[in-house]
């Protein structure tokens, strides 16, 4: 196990990270966003397919249910177990607990929910890996300011995004290798392994019981509200990282009915796969390039506006180009966009935390504008699909939704 120097696990760090913690931690990410992707990617809409006639629902409107339901328990579950991170005084550290018992729980819960035998238990089991990865996740996400200085955080910023974007690609890969139990297993054996070398190789700075303020149940709950006047960098950063995803999530959520009912591929499931594989290796080309190009200019908003430009061009493209052709151009577009935003927005938001003692408390709250998108997407993309004009529409929305959350972090004012 390699160690840091001792210090306080409020301290602002200073140190450098090593290699290898980067490369440990970014595995740990990785691992939970196969729990995640291979599921929505494939896996939910494979399984909405089934059971949704013998419910008598339309498929659409089944995998917007259970992705919305998923997506609540996500929004909640982050900053609460950021949180009790913040306030854990394990000898083993702050944030090893959560890893550990986070996505050990995830795994199980992608197991129990292959099994579900009808649309209340699919629902039900996707809430309950909701709620395990995202205790895994915030407590991953927290390590990153609790330990790496601010001057390169865009760097390890790009290396986190790289493996959230190769989660995505092996959880699709994964889910698409057998059938929908099969898929399952397979994303769930990764989301335990995954995390496994960052716990065991890697010191996480623990808070000594002198340094936990007494637990009062008012405050803690007064806690998850921080106010837009009082931290308005803050407010607009999130409106940003919000808008930007949300967009996003509307182009992913239909991609595998777009793919079979408005371009007629002939294989969607597959190309489903070569669409995500296009977009990691675009996204991959520019996300480390992008955050260590920030830290060294050590300017943020600039990326981030262009990413969110590029990414709205993009989804407006497969509003207007429905064909195989274009939704290669398009993948390939989003994903030089938004692996840029990845890492540089995810640098600026740990540069307008209010508290260096609620880092993960408040990196839950802003990882609320990654998984609030989730539930917003169905709610929107289900009626615009079915009544409200179809698959152009649609994408013209998030187009439009993008772009305006790109323009939005100008006025966000403490970070250049």
């Amino acid at each position: 196990m390699t160690t840091l120097p001792a210090r306080s696990a409020r301290a602002e760090p200073t140190a450098e990270v090593s290699r290898g913690w980067t490369a440990s931690l970014s595995l740990a990410n990785g691992a939970i966003w196969v729990g995640w992707f291979g599921p929505l990617q494939v896996l939910l809409a494979l399984q909405a397919a089934g059971l949704a006639p013998g419910a008598g629902m339309a498929e659409e409107s089944l995998l917007a249910w259970v992705t919305g339901a998923g997506a609540v328990v996500s929004m909640v579950a982050n900053p609460v177990f950021g949180a009790l991170s913040d306030r854990t005084t394990s000898r083993f550290g702050r944030r090893t607990p959560w890893i550990v018992g986070g996505s050990l729980t995830g795994a199980a819960a992608l197991v129990l929910l292959a099994l579900a035998p009808d649309p209340v238990t699919m629902t039900l089991g996707w809430c309950l890996v909701q709620l395990a990865l995202n205790a895994a996740f915030a407590a991953v996400t927290a390590s990153v300011p609790d330990q790496v200085p601010h001057r390169t955080r865009g760097r390890v910023g790009g290396w986190l995004g790289a493996a959230q974007m190769l989660g995505v690609v092996a959880g699709t890969g994964l889910a698409s290798l057998g059938g929908v139990l099969a898929g399952y297993v397979a994303c769930a054996v990764f989301c335990a392994v995954g995390v496994l070398p960052f716990v065991v190789r890697h010191k996480d700075p623990a808070l000594s019981p002198a340094e936990r303020e007494p637990l009062r149940w008012r405050g803690f709950l007064a806690g998850f509200w921080l106010s837009p006047r009082r931290h308005p960098d803050l407010g607009w950063a999130w409106l940003t990282r919000f808008l930007i995803n949300l967009g996003n999530s509307v182009v992913l959520l239909y991609l595998l009915y777009y793919l079979r009912d408005r371009v007629r591929y002939a294989d969607p499931e597959t190309g489903v796969l070569v669409l995500t594989a296009v977009n990691g290796v675009t996204l991959l080309a520019t996300v480390v390039v992008g955050g260590a190009w920030s830290d060294r200019v050590g300017r943020r908003k600039p990326f981030v506006l262009g990413a969110g430009v590029l990414m709205a061009g993009a989804s407006g493209l497969l509003a207007v180009w429905q064909t195989w052709p274009g939704a290669l151009v398009a993948a390939a577009l989003l994903g030089i966009g938004f692996g840029v935003f990845t890492s540089v927005d995810f640098a600026l938001m740990t540069q307008v935390l209010p508290s260096a003692a609620a880092r993960g408390k408040d990196l839950g709250l802003i990882n609320i504008a990654n998984s609030l998108p989730q539930a917003v997407a169905p709610a929107l993309a289900a009626p615009v699909v079915l009544h409200l004009g179809g698959y152009r529409v649609l994408y013209g929305l998030a187009a439009a939704t993008g772009l305006l959350g790109a323009l939005l972090v100008h006025r966000v004012k403490a970070v250049p």
